[in-house]
């Protein structure tokens, strides 16, 4: 949203002739990078945290095709600089104001020797971390320019370990910067002695996608564009983001960092974007659709999602987005989608549709209007192609297209966000996780947590009822507690179940074998929203444990997992308000509870200056729902 609740400016512009260096520090003073430029070798930076060493003198510039590299023998011209001290209100999000408070400065450099290129570095220091951008200015005689490598630099003074995953979905693994010698993604957090540094970038929407590798200085990390891209001048890149944190607890509380560096919302009636919970309907019939449907309406979901199949086989390019025809090696139908559609928007209950990128990319302006038409509320881009310029390009256009026709979207696969749903909020949520098709254990989730989650929402895929979720995954409890701890604005609760009186077909859907049982704790699905006004991180170490508490109207929402060793939660309850009483409902794993599910419930009353004590075991979970009474 546009709108600011505070706003302060002040611009100070000073020329640089006589300095070659430009010093910016935080708000709160703890945070300070330096620019510095040479006549004789190439711009560097460095930051301090709280007068301690955090980024040693890192490289800055670019390699170009056919053109020499920009970033070494320039001089500082000018410098701007200006302070902000504002908020704003989002859409909808993981609380209700964002403050947005920098120092920034803007630094123009040009070349001492031919061709005398010039450049602009935008600098700002946040208390919650560093961000800068390049702008590439233009050039006589040059329209356009082609990168061949980024030669920014992160330059630490030891070997720190970090915590590293190669894709966007594969498996995290914690290891020293020499080692991540394969692009890696990002955020990627270092724990650099007292502090938790997060390197990665924001406001990608038409470059290529950055990643990490060791850079071939000890103890360095370098940024990798996935292809070489070709800007038009003058071209502002991206931010490069290096966010820090006293704990991996403060990172995550922080992580409106990247939308901070993102534009404001750029859509005036967003009336029609609404969060919800969400059930993947499984068989591609009418009749397991209309159960779904029924069933969203009886326990509190706001969707139903029709999955790959319903137009015909997802990796065939023959296959027809605009046509509902039900793939046979998926199901043998009938699926009277219209129907189902009516149906659903007659019980409140919206619509969205699953399209591979294989349809996407052939009929991706047919099928908006039309889907709009049908009564469809969203659409998921899946497996779409990631990484390079042209389809990073492609992405957030079409991310554009859906919101010019009231459609909202969930980008599933290798796509990780750099916070573009400040200004399209219909980004609802994005996969780009190692979710929970995949049966992370515990650890492995509380891992993601602080990691993955800093980028923003994540589509984890909640799958309940399947079995993986006893063998593999912690449990009942923990799926109760990540549906709070892991933030999407859609939140896809049954990912592999049936509601009963669904169709006996099961569509071609692996894991989908059993119905849902309507059992006491389904409760706190109901009840529990997806986006929030406050979020609190309580206690957390990366793999081990976490806790967090997230406000709603009155309500506050508990989640607490463990990795492989057990866990005591000892909290106070200060976060609630003082003089009101809540109802609070605890749910914890019970192996001699009576239900399936092994969820066991009570009911205790809390207050703000109440003691929350339990002992949690391993790879296991706690949800709390406190219910504001008076």
């Amino acid at each position: 949203m546009k709108n600011l609740s505070l706003i302060f400016l002040s611009l100070v512009l000073f020329a640089c002739n006589h300095s070659n260096s430009v010093v910016l520090q935080s708000p709160d003073g703890k945070l300070k990078i330096s620019i510095t430029a040479n006549d004789t070798a190439f711009v560097v930076y460095s930051v301090e945290s709280e007068g301690t060493p955090l980024i040693q003198k890192s490289k800055l510039g670019f390699a170009f095709e056919n053109a020499p590299t920009l970033g070494r023998n320039m001089k500082i011209v000018s410098s701007s600089e200006l302070h902000v001290n504002q908020s704003w209100k989002p859409v909808y999000g993981e609380r209700a104001e964002i403050p947005d408070t920098y120092h920034q400065a803007i630094i123009h450099l040009k070349e001492t020797v031919e061709p005398k290129r010039e450049m602009e570095l935008t600098v700002r220091a946040y208390n919650e971390g560093i961000a800068f951008q390049y702008t590439l200015l233009s050039q006589v005689n040059t329209e356009s320019v082609t990168i061949q490598q980024e030669l920014t630099e992160f330059c630490f003074s030891k070997n720190y370990n970090g915590w590293v995953s190669d894709r966007a979905q594969s498996e995290y693994r914690k290891v020293p910067i020499s080692e991540i010698t394969s692009p890696a993604e990002r955020p990627l957090v270092v724990e650099a002695d007292e502090k938790f540094v997060a390197l990665g970038e924001a406001k990608l929407v038409d470059f290529s996608r950055m990643k990490l590798q060791a850079g071939e200085r000890a103890n360095s990390l370098v940024a990798t564009l996935h292809d070489n891209p070709t800007v038009k001048l003058p071209y502002t890149t991206p931010w490069r983001t290096i966010m820090t944190g006293d704990s991996p607890g403060e990172l995550l509380e922080h992580n409106y960092f990247l939308q901070n560096l993102n534009d404001p919302c750029a859509i005036e009636d967003f009336s029609w974007i609404k969060p919800g919970k969400v059930i993947r309907e499984v068989t591609l019939t009418t009749q397991g659709g209309m159960a779904c449907v029924d069933f969203a309406a009886e326990n509190g979901l706001q969707y139903v999602e029709f999955d790959a199949g319903w137009y015909g086989f997802e990796y065939d390019d023959s296959s027809d987005a605009s046509t509902i025809t039900v793939d046979p090696k998926r199901s043998p139908g009938p699926l009277e989608l219209h129907k189902i559609i009516n149906y659903a928007n007659s019980k409140g209950i919206g619509i969205i549709l699953y399209v591979n990128r294989r349809a996407l990319e052939k009929q991706l302006d047919e099928i908006l209007p039309l889907y709009k038409s049908w009564g469809v509320k969203g659409v998921k881009y899946g497996f779409v192609q990631v990484g390079s310029q042209e389809w990073t390009t492609w992405l957030h256009e079409a991310v554009k297209k859906a919101a010019d026709n009231q459609l909202m979207v969930d980008i599933h696969d290798e796509y990780r966000p750099t916070g573009f749903s400040r200004t399209y909020p219909n980004l609802m949520t994005q996969e780009g996780i190692r979710g929970d098709e995949e049966s992370p254990d515990n650890q492995h989730t509380l891992t993601t947590l602080f990691t993955r989650m800093l980028a923003g929402a994540a589509d984890n895929t909640i799958c309940y009822f399947a079995p993986r979720v006893t063998e593999k995954m912690g449990g009942h409890v923990s799926q109760l507690a990540k549906a709070v701890m892991m933030y999407s604005p859609w939140q896809f609760l049954f990912w592999y179940d049936r509601p009963p009186n669904s169709s006996e077909v099961i569509g071609g859907v692996p894991g989908a074998k059993d119905y849902i049982e309507i059992t006491p704790e389904l409760e706190f699905f109901k009840n529990m929203p997806t986006v929030w006004d406050e979020t609190r991180v309580l206690e957390g170490e990366i793999g081990a444990y976490a806790t967090l508490a997230r406000k709603s109207g009155n309500d506050w929402y508990l989640g607490s997992l463990t990795g492989n060793v057990p866990h005591t939660v000892q909290l106070d309850l200060s976060f609630l308000e003082p003089g009101k009483n809540y109802e609070t409902l605890i749910y914890s794993h019970d192996p001699d509870a009576e239900v399936a599910t092994k969820v066991r419930i009570d009911h205790q009353k809390m207050r703000y200056d109440s003691i929350l004590s339990f002992d949690i075991g391993a790879n296991s979970g706690l949800a709390i729902h406190f219910k504001q009474t008076n």
